[in-house]
């Protein structure tokens, strides 16, 4: 760690000529990177078995393990399948690219080369990494590290902002009636909902970031919560009603049985979102924000239907607190608890 306590990225050098392994060490030690040599590819894997690099450069003739069987068995390994690996092939060897980037090289080196180019391939490595784990699989969408900075840009800009914090209300009794797969569907339903409902706003964009599970991070103006918040209950809710079994959805709720045998009725999903503004009070930090949106949401669970419950606190606003969505006017209430 830095003495700021940034994180120092730990670059792995694997080179079975010392003064190749040293330069390009000394040289990424001068940028700032942490470093570790190993002599060849028996020696980088005991080194990985102690330490989780963040990068590997790996030369691809070495004695007893060479670079492709290296980079194979570091790809076939689930701990570190991920490990961005830049090959170190020979000039003019094509078929040493080919062959490096068929094992499962990210990029390559062609030696000789000069030390802005070893910089900037390990740099644009790591990005394009770090933004590679950082996308949702399930609906492609910047995840937590790419929210925060979104956030904290927008902090730093002095621009007014709104941050929308949403879920699914009662997500859990789909994936108890379905099973998760069924409740990926709903979650990619909402993505896709909410991605309608930012592009539907217009000018200027607005970010979309999932944090996980049913939870999804909108920032935008203040000006555009209501048109986009709107847009998502009403889409989602009408593509949520296409996802449930046809019985389901015309009897307007799920029966699930629960571990005693007794049967309980669970109304159908709604959207609750919680709403932070700039306009209301200023935040120093990007997290302040989100748990005041995560207040907020919880406050919005409290209300029947979907539901967007805005922070106004310390705020001279004629409009009401929270804004109701009413999900289905002729919803059942159950005799039984609803789940």
């Amino acid at each position: 760690m830095e003495p700021g306590g940034e994180k120092v990225d730990l670059i792995l050098v694997v080179d079975d000529d010392a003064d190749i392994a040293r330069f390009v060490e000394v040289n990424l030690r001068l940028h700032g990177f942490d470093v570790r040599i190993a002599s060849d590819g028996v020696h980088a894997l005991e080194l990985i078995g102690h330490e989780r690099p963040d990068l590997a450069v790996v030369d691809l003739m070495m004695p007893r393990m060479d670079g492709l069987e290296l980079t194979r068995r570091l790809r076939a390994d689930p701990m570190t399948s991920a490990l961005p690996i830049i090959m170190l092939t020979a000039k003019g060897l094509t078929v040493d690219k080919v062959n490096g980037l068929t094992a499962g090289a990210d990029d390559y080196l062609v030696k000789p080369f000069d030390t802005l180019e070893l910089i900037a391939r390990v740099r644009s490595t790591l990005r394009r990494n770090q933004e590679f784990r950082e996308v949702s699989p399930l609906t492609g969408l910047p995840g937590n590290t790419r929210i925060l900075r979104e956030i904290g840009d927008r902090v730093r800009s002095g621009a007014d902002y709104a941050v929308c914090y949403l879920d699914i209300d009662r997500f859990k009794t789909v994936n108890d009636a379905y099973g998760f797969m069924r409740g990926d569907e709903f979650i990619s339903a909402l993505a896709s909902s909410l991605h309608r409902a930012v592009v539907s706003v217009g000018l200027p964009p607005a970010f979309l970031g999932h944090v996980g599970g049913d939870d999804f991070i909108a920032v935008c103006t203040p000006d555009q919560v209501r048109p986009l918040t709107e847009a998502a209950v009403i889409d989602f809710e009408r593509s949520a009603d296409d996802l449930y079994d046809p019985a389901d959805a015309k009897r307007g709720y799920l029966e699930l049985t629960d571990r005693r045998g007794n049967v309980q009725r669970a109304n159908l999903v709604t959207l609750s979102v919680g709403v932070a503004l700039s306009t209301a009070r200023g935040f120093a930090d990007p997290r302040e924000v989100i748990a005041v949106s995560s207040e907020m949401k919880k406050v919005a669970k409290t209300q029947p239907g979907s539901f967007v419950a805005v922070d106004r606190r310390r705020s001279v606003e004629e409009e009401d607190p929270a804004a109701p969505y009413p999900r289905r006017p002729e919803e059942p209430a159950p005799p039984r608890p609803v789940l």
